[in-house]
């Protein structure tokens, strides 16, 4: 039994202008499964596949009150690619952030509701359109371990400052835990989706994922999923099996 990352759920005040504002973007299609949910992949995506992570949006009355612990970076061809798509981005809606980043070759920026993503200078080529999704940690090596046995996805690098995973099919985005000094204080806006393959049990990957660090909350609604944590606290779904 294993799981896979197969999505990111972003929460918003209105699910469907975020949407709008994130399918132009990254170019992708937008659908909805029911009021208050989102629902992004690219064109003729056959979900799940590593090729992409999908975005689900589900609409939340709860304020953002602190930077987002688990944000996108957007990849591109170049540096003149990065202008332009700064550029375009700012058109659609988005503001450029200062987060104490100082000098570094990549943009801040933050969505319409205040999320902060990045715009590399590369990437693009081997990733497509989202280069990574990161997530803040306070040790890389502890959630190298975790999240390399919760998921099929290799480690592929681990320093104290990062730990970076991908799909073992080698396709599209990164998955990085970078070590920040900020302790997690609220609920996490934006988290990681997993889903277990066909035929496996949902309960039994659930005690597995507890055997290796993780703790289930219980939201006391009946639900399809099981919503857990990290070691770290990091809440994610565990969805059903496809």
């Amino acid at each position: 039994m294993t799981t896979r990352l197969v999505q990111i759920n972003m929460k918003a005040h209105d699910d469907a202008a975020l949407g709008g504002f994130w399918a132009s973007v990254l170019g992708w299609a937008v659908s909805s499964e029911g009021p208050g949910v989102t629902n992004l992949e690219p064109e003729g995506f056959a979900y799940p596949d590593p090729a992409a992570v999908v975005i689900d949006l589900t609409a939340s009355p709860e304020p953002k009150t602190v930077k987002n612990r688990v944000h996108l970076d957007l990849a591109a061809t170049s540096a003149a690619h990065q202008a332009e798509l700064v550029a375009r981005l700012r058109g659609l809606g988005a503001t450029l952030a200062d987060i104490g980043q100082g000098d570094v070759p990549w943009t801040v920026m933050a969505d319409p509701e205040g999320n902060e993503f990045c715009v590399l200078d590369s990437l693009y080529d081997e990733t497509g359109p989202i280069a990574s999704v990161v997530v803040d940690c306070a040790d890389p090596h502890a959630m190298a371990r975790f999240w390399g046995s919760a998921m099929d996805w290799t480690v592929q690098k681990v320093t104290d400052d990062s730990a970076v995973l991908r799909s073992a099919k080698g396709v599209g985005p990164y998955l990085q835990f970078l070590r920040t000094p900020d302790a997690k204080t609220v609920w996490n806006r934006v988290h990681l989706d997993v889903r277990p393959y066909p035929g496996d049990d949902p309960a039994a990957e659930t005690s597995r994922l507890q055997a290796l660090g993780a703790s289930v909350i219980d939201l006391g609604a009946d639900v399809p999923w099981t919503v857990m944590a990290d070691p770290e606290g990091n809440e994610f779904c565990l969805l059903t099996p496809a």
